[in-house]
């Protein structure tokens, strides 16, 4: 075939096309929220072809940052769309990697800073409200499915409730989950020495019981969500299968560690949790521990943690544990259930 200067010039504009990269772009989101009696500010994290303003969001001291566009214009095409939601005491910063890899790989990610449950917005008695944190994520998705930059841009066949820790509760409660106050108060009762969960409400001077039954046993079901994932999940000791019956037919549970590395109040194996769940995939990563799952931390994190007298192994993994490595294989994971 004899090949002219034209159509050499298109193959070459169709091999660019293909190897294009794809950004992460991300904006700032905020909407009034009457059950906190105040605003919820978070972000939107979307693929972009370019533009906007570089930024690295997310760093400080401890943590590396991740790369982002800010306002950068949205790209064409039909996005899934990732609802995520951060530990107790967590943030949207928490998590940014993976909102950050999966906007690259072509999902719309939302996420919000849950008042009274992060990190400098932080009081455990109103943050073990569980289900104001299921409504902050629908809201967010009110405001996502009217902004005009993402008009006929989401894949509403693929909305995902997603998330670490407290979080991952959350996502549950989403997709259909719901919590049982007395059962996991003698839960507690039983597992004070082993829960870390269990002690901080039992330090805090907080009894469980004080908490209003149908408002903690309530859905929070959104008939929006169409499949969930669950890193490290909180919340799932003494449930029923009635608990569990409305939850959709794929489910992702992500565990991290194993053995003595294996949080206690997230070990969905010993809480039997998963047997309860028998259409979900589970998979758990190994060497890594809990707070394998946030962000990159800099070589000199631990210790400024340490000298800020932070109790928990933030930035401490098991030994041969590649944080990044596991980043890479959990926003693997997620590609893999959403189609990218």
């Amino acid at each position: 075939m004899k090949l002219t200067l034209t159509s050499l010039a298109a193959i070459a504009l169709s091999a660019h096309a293909a190897f294009a990269e794809t950004f992460a772009g991300m904006s700032d989101l905020s909407f009034d929220a009457a059950w906190h009696g105040r605003a919820v500010e978070g972000a939107v994290w979307y693929p972009t072809d370019g533009g906007g303003e570089p930024e690295l969001f997310a760093d400080n001291p401890v943590f590396q940052g991740v790369d982002v566009l800010r306002d950068a214009p949205p790209q064409a095409g039909n996005h899934p769309v990732v609802l995520f939601s951060h530990g107790l005491g967590g943030n949207i910063r928490s998590s940014a990697w993976l909102a950050v890899g999966l906007a690259k790989r072509g999902a719309i990610v939302v996420a919000v800073d849950h008042p009274n449950s992060t990190t400098r917005d932080f009081d455990l008695g109103p943050g073990l409200e569980h289900g104001t944190r299921a409504r902050d994520l629908s809201a967010a998705l009110d405001w996502l499915l009217a902004d005009p930059r993402f008009a006929g841009q989401l894949d509403q066949s693929q909305i995902v409730a997603a998330g670490f820790s407290y979080g991952g509760w959350t996502a549950l409660s989403l997709g259909g989950a719901t919590a049982n106050r007395d059962a996991y108060a003698a839960h507690c009762a039983e597992a004070l020495a082993i829960s870390t969960h269990c002690a901080d409400i039992a330090n805090a001077g907080i009894k469980l019981a004080d908490y209003d039954a149908a408002t903690w046993n309530a859905s929070y079901h959104d008939p929006r969500v169409t499949q969930v994932v669950a890193i490290d999940p909180a919340l799932i000791w003494g449930l029923t299968p009635g608990n569990v019956a409305a939850l959709p037919a794929k489910v992702l549970l992500v565990g991290l560690g194993q053995g003595k590395d294996r949080l206690y109040e997230t070990d969905f194996t010993k809480s039997g949790f998963d047997e309860l769940v028998p259409q979900a995939r589970s998979v758990t990563l190994a060497p890594a521990a809990h707070y394998s799952a946030l962000l990159l931390c800099k070589p000199d994190g631990a210790a400024i943690l340490a000298d800020e007298g932070e109790p928990y192994p933030i930035c401490t993994d098991p030994e041969g544990t590649n944080r990044a490595a596991l980043h890479d294989e959990l926003i693997d994971l997620f590609a893999t259930e959403l189609g990218l």
